[in-house]
């Protein structure tokens, strides 16, 4: 018998674009299990950030320019927890390879 480990990768809607929200709820997911107490506030501000890139975002919308003009929209007082968001999310879509299926290849995150 098998253990229900993780899969290596993301799972991939073939013939559709990555939208920032199927990887923001896969993230949200993955933080309930590690962090829950953070999860609501995480789910706010990733809400904001795909509001701020025009709803539905595509993944690739979502760069680290993008993400930095982001943070500036915000009111000084939630940058840093902000900026802190996104660099978790940011390792977390590179780790479980959501970037490496969203973008061309050989282009660099």
């Amino acid at each position: 018998m098998t253990t229900g480990l993780p899969p290596v990768k993301a799972p991939w809607i073939v013939g559709r674009p990555a939208l920032l929200e199927h990887a923001a709820a896969d993230y949200l997911n993955e933080l309930a299990r590690q962090r829950p107490w953070t999860r609501a506030r995480a789910e706010e501000l990733l809400e904001r950030l795909e509001a701020h890139l025009g709803e539905p975002a595509p993944l690739l919308a979502y760069t680290r320019l993008t993400g930095e003009a982001w943070l500036r929209s915000l009111p000084e007082a939630e940058r840093p927890e902000a900026a802190e968001l996104l660099t978790d999310f940011r390792a977390y879509l590179r780790d479980w390879g959501w970037l490496d299926q969203a973008r061309p290849v050989n282009q660099p995150d």
